[in-house]
């Protein structure tokens, strides 16, 4: 099937526990950063497969270097295909390769089709998943993210959950016991991190002539907002009638899986600047800087929670509920112009207190304890 089989060269100390981390998109990368580096630091035998779901250096090239991580001991090259296409790629390339690793446990993070597929292939070869950010349920299985999270909760061996809601979700599935632990969010770990480091060094409000606190931050990715031209049409209008109204730009980093009509549609819309996906520390400092977040990506979400700024969630669920808990975002479940300038305005009238039901920014040294346990 003609995968590019890359393998970086590396020393592994002899140790007693060996980890592999099967990874593929942005999200995981960050997500998996701090366990990553903890094993480094504390000399734990790992491997690192990136199946390379996000191909391009913008949603992945660019974190491994700004996170300081290792390059992958072994790269896939699946690339773009069909969604049950690529699974089935990942999966062949997957199963000789790990039965020639016989790692102790598999990590996968998250709800992609890489965690799906390193968790499918390492359970049928009869090693253990660990599934990092289980138990997350938005309940609308239109979403391809939804049915991935819920098939990787009911074959995982350990179940690393955020908040201890994703532990009751678990056990009304029948999914109980000692392996499942919270820990916190390993996204917190980056967020804390990184956020002053990004505002000293970041300079991509300068790059694109902005005042902090003067423009609207947006992303948008996911099928339910974007395959349906004349829903995202709308969706669009609505957001260039809000930053109107406030007399602001919005700034749209624009996701590779954007077409050519997506981008005409966009360009009738003066106020909307579309500019290439940034990396992590010019995202975290124009998150930081904006008035307000407009986003449906789960982990923008999680970063403007626990950072305590504004934020419209434009979906109509989430399966981060904790964000919506401390006042500073909300669902947009209609998308005429009128409501989202109404939430606004509720949001610019409310006290915002920085979440901390995600954890401490210690969720990677919770779940290698837990998975060092004899």
């Amino acid at each position: 099937m003609g995968f590019r089989w890359r393998m970086a060269s590396f020393t592994c100390p002899s140790r007693f526990m060996h980890i592999a981390f099967v990874l593929g998109t942005r999200p995981e990368i960050i997500k998996l950063s701090s366990l990553i580096k903890a094993c480094q630091d504390q000399r734990i035998d790992y491997t690192l497969i990136h199946t390379n779901q996000h191909y391009s250096s913008s949603m992945d090239a660019c974190f491994f270097e700004e996170l300081a991580l290792p390059a992958a001991h072994f790269n896939l090259g699946v690339g773009a295909c069909p969604p049950a296409s690529q699974v089935g790629r990942m999966l062949v390339a997957l199963e000789p390769l790990l039965n020639d690793l016989k790692p102790d446990h598999v990590v996968v993070q998250g709800d992609t089709n890489s965690a799906l597929a390193g968790g499918l292939a390492a359970s049928k070869a009869g090693f253990s998943v660990a599934h990092v950010e289980a138990g997350l349920r938005s309940f609308d299985r239109s979403m391809p993210e939804e049915n991935n999270r819920v098939l990787l909760d009911h074959l995982a061996s350990h179940w690393f959950c955020p908040a201890e809601r994703q532990v009751q979700l678990l056990a009304r599935e029948g999914i109980a016991g000692p392996g499942v632990q919270v820990t916190g969010n390993t996204g917190v770990d980056a967020t804390l991190l990184y956020a002053a480091r990004a505002i000293r060094h970041s300079q991509v409000l300068e790059l694109f002539g902005l005042q902090p606190g003067n423009y609207l931050l947006l992303t948008c990715h996911r099928p339910s907002n974007t395959d349906d031209l004349s829903h995202f049409s709308r969706l669009m209008s609505a957001i260039e009638h809000l930053a109107q109204q406030r007399g602001q730009v919005v700034i749209f980093p624009c996701h590779p899986r954007l077409s050519a009509a997506h981008h005409a549609i966009l360009a009738t819309l003066p106020s909307i600047r579309c500019c290439e996906p940034q990396g992590y520390l010019d995202t975290l400092a124009l998150l930081q800087q904006s008035s307000l977040l407009l986003t449906d990506s789960g982990g923008l979400q999680e970063e403007a929670y626990v950072l305590g700024l504004p934020c419209m969630v434009l979906r109509n669920n989430t399966e981060r509920p904790e964000t919506l808990e401390n006042g500073g975002a909300c669902l947009v479940q209609d998308i005429s112009p009128e409501v989202l300038c109404r939430l606004a305005a509720e949001l610019e009238g409310v006290r915002i207190h920085r979440g901390g039901a995600l954890g401490d920014g210690l969720a990677y040294q919770h779940i290698l304890g837990a998975l060092l346990e004899p």
